[in-house]
């Protein structure tokens, strides 16, 4: 998982992951099937664990909450001790040539899901009164996400946590007040 988020699906190569795994190629064939299989299965332990986005947005009493968690978990995911800067599904399969443009197409779909759960809180907020009937769910879910790809961008860039808490703080002032 580290080597693809480090270097990108593409550029991580067969000698890299065998290296870095302390497999032989066969072994990881014979394992996940493709390079692709195993990546996907990166992606699938990135986006599990105890910690995950649908957590976030689910255990939250609101959606402003669950989009501040989000961003908040985003800043320090996205500048761990222990991992690459930013976020494996935001930057491991961008400018994917057309033989891997599959697996942005995955990476893309596991973003949307995300959006979409968002938007649902959103609704949800909406209806219940919490949020006024003529806030724009689809665009304030899509927001958030936006600001979770760029805070990415900017911690590959080298953007402290500080920095990306600032900008998370940033973007909820720019949700409507309940």
């Amino acid at each position: 998982m580290l080597l693809f988020w480090r270097n990108g699906y593409e550029t991580t190569s067969l000698s890299d992951l065998t290296a870095g795994l302390a497999v032989t190629a066969p072994s990881i064939y014979a394992a996940f099937g493709s390079k692709k299989e195993l990546f996907l299965e990166a992606v699938q332990r990135y986006v599990g664990g105890p910690v995950t986005a649908d957590s976030i947005i689910d255990q939250a009493a609101t959606a402003r909450l669950a989009a501040g968690n989000l961003l908040k978990a985003s800043a320090i995911g996205f500048t761990g001790l222990s991992t690459p800067p930013g976020c494996l599904l935001a930057s491991s399969a961008t400018n994917c040539s057309a033989s891997a443009l599959d697996v942005q197409s995955e990476l893309a779909g596991i973003r949307r899901k995300i959006e979409a759960r968002l938007k649902k809180k959103i609704d949800l907020d909406i209806a219940a009164g919490a949020l006024s009937a003529q806030t724009d769910a689809k665009a304030l879910a899509a927001h958030t996400m936006a600001v979770i790809q760029g805070m990415s961008s900017l911690a590959r860039d080298g953007a402290t946590r500080a920095k990306l808490m600032r900008i998370a703080a940033t973007a909820m002032r720019a949700w409507p007040a309940s």
